[in-house]
C-alpha cells in the first residue's frame, strides 16, 4: 500500500478514534492552530520598568500612580514612568515558597473616596500555606511614597495544606462591589469535589470579607457559605465582562487543558473528573465531559500556561474592542480570542509578541489606552504596547 495511503488512513483513524471517545480533535482543542485571521494591528512595545522581582499584579491609581506586586512579597510603586526605590509599608508577611508570594493588588469600587487597597497573598498556617487576602488604606508617607494603614484580613482561605503550589489568588469586583477570589487545589485534587472547603473554588464576598448574600450553598449545609463556583484546578486570570458584567476566569490545566470559563453560581467545572489535560506522567486524568459538569469555551492543549486575563476597551485598539487578551507563562505570549454572545462561542484569533518578552504574568490595560503586560523573572518588566506609530 502506498506511504501516502497509510498516513490518510491513520489521520482518518485518529479523528474517528476523537470523535468517538468525546475528545475534542486538536485542530478544535489548540487556539493557535485555529487561528487564521490576518494580524490587524501592528504593535510596538515599551519597556517601562526594570528590575522587578517576579512582578505578578498592576493596578492604576486615579493620580496615574501604578501599584505592582512582587511574588516575594513587595507592593512596589512606578511613579511618571520610575519604580520609586522603597517599597509601601504595611504590607503583611507572606509564605514566598515554590509558587507562594504575593499575588494580586486590587483598588475598591470606590477608592476614590476610601483609599481601600486589596492583597491576595500565600499565608502560613499550622498545615503548610493558604491564599489569604487583606486590605489596607493607602495612605502618603513622609518620603513621598505610600504606606499602608489599617491594615486587615478579610478572609484566610479554608485551604490550608502543605507544599507550594496552586494558590490562585486573582481577584475582580462585580458592578454590585462583591470581590471574587480564586483559590487553587493546592495539589490535593480529591478535594475539590467537596464545596464544604475551598480547594480549587472561586470564592464570592462583601467588600469585608463576609460571604456575599444569595451565594449558592449560604444556609442549605451542603457547602460552605463562601463558595460561589467550584471544580477549578489553579485560576490565575480573572476580569469582568464589559458588557454582561459577568465574571470571567481561565485556569491551569496539567498536561494540557488550560481552560476560559465563565462563572455562575453554584457551577461545577469539573476538576479532576473531567479535564482535557493529562497526567504529567501521560496517563489519563478523567473524561474531557461528562453531565452534571460546565465545559469550558476554551481549551489549550498543549498547556500554555495561562495567567492574567483583560478584556479589552481602548480607542487604541478599535478592531480588538471587547476580545480576551490572556497572558501565557510557558507560552511566552499574549493570546487574543473574540467572544460571539450570539453563537455563545469563543474563538481563538492570533498569539501576539509570541517569544519577544518571555514569560507573561499578567495583561492589561492602562488609562492613556496602551496595554501593558508583566514578565514574570527574577528581572521582571513593565512593557507598555501600543499601537506602531502610536
Amino acid at each position: 500500500m502506498p506511504l501516502s495511503l497509510l498516513r490518510c488512513l491513520a489521520v482518518l483513524a485518529l479523528l474517528w478514534t476523537a470523535a468517538c471517545s468525546g475528545q475534542p480533535s486538536p485542530e478544535k482543542d489548540t487556539p493557535e492552530q485555529g487561528a487564521g485571521e490576518t494580524p490587524t494591528v501592528v504593535l510596538h512595545t515599551e519597556t517601562m520598568v526594570q528590575g522587578l522581582q517576579h512582578p505578578w499584579s498592576l493596578a492604576e491609581l486615579p493620580n496615574g500612580d501604578l501599584l505592582i506586586t512582587e511574588r516575594p512579597g513587595r507592593l512596589r510603586v512606578v511613579r511618571n514612568g520610575a519604580l520609586v526605590e522603597a517599597p509601601v509599608a504595611g504590607v503583611p508577611e507572606v509564605f514566598a515558597r515554590n509558587q507562594g508570594g504575593l499575588f494580586d493588588v486590587r483598588l475598591h469600587p470606590d477608592f476614590a473616596q476610601n483609599r481601600w487597597v486589596y492583597l491576595s497573598y500565600a499565608e502560613a498556617c499550622e498545615a503548610g500555606a493558604t491564599t489569604a487576602v487583606v486590605r489596607g488604606r493607602l495612605t502618603d508617607d513622609d518620603s513621598g511614597g505610600y504606606r499602608l494603614d489599617a491594615v486587615a484580613p478579610i478572609i484566610r482561605a479554608n485551604a490550608c495544606r502543605d507544599g507550594g503550589r496552586h494558590f490562585g489568588g486573582r481577584m475582580a469586583f462585580d458592578r454590585e462591589g462583591l470581590l471574587y477570589l480564586s483559590v487553587g487545589d493546592r495539589g490535593h485534587r480529591d478535594e475539590v469535589q467537596d464545596p464544604n472547603n475551598h480547594l480549587g473554588s472561586v470564592l464570592r464576598l462583601t467588600d469585608d470579607g463576609q460571604p456575599a448574600p444569595g451565594n449558592p450553598f449560604a444556609g442549605s449545609g451542603a457547602g460552605d457559605a463562601a463558595v460561589f463556583t467550584y471544580g477549578h484546578r489553579n485560576p490565575q486570570g480573572m476580569a469582568r465582562h464589559p458588557d454582561s458584567g459577568r465574571i470571567w476566569t481561565h485556569e491551569h490545566g496539567p498536561r494540557g487543558g488550560d481552560e476560559v470559563n465563565r462563572l455562575a453560581s453554584a457551577d461545577n467545572y469539573g476538576w479532576p473528573e473531567v479535564t482535557h489535560g493529562k497526567e504529567y506522567s501521560g496517563g489519563r486524568i478523567g473524561p474531557a465531559s461528562a453531565a452534571g459538569f460546565v465545559a469550558p469555551l476554551t481549551v489549550w492543549v498543549p498547556s500554555i500556561a495561562p495567567s492574567g486575563l483583560h478584556f479589552v476597551d481602548s480607542e487604541q485598539f478599535p478592531e480588538w474592542e471587547g476580545d480576551l487578551l490572556v497572558g501565557a507563562l510557558a507560552g511566552q505570549h499574549v493570546a487574543r480570542l473574540r467572544w460571539h454572545p450570539r453563537e455563545q462561542k469563543l474563538e481563538p484569533v492570533e498569539r501576539l509578541l509570541e517569544g519577544a518578552l518571555g514569560r507573561i504574568r499578567d495583561v492589561g490595560g492602562l488609562s492613556d489606552g496602551s496595554l501593558y503586560v508583566l514578565t514574570d523573572a527574577g528581572t521582571g518588566q513593565l512593557i507598555r504596547i501600543q499601537r506602531d506609530g502610536d
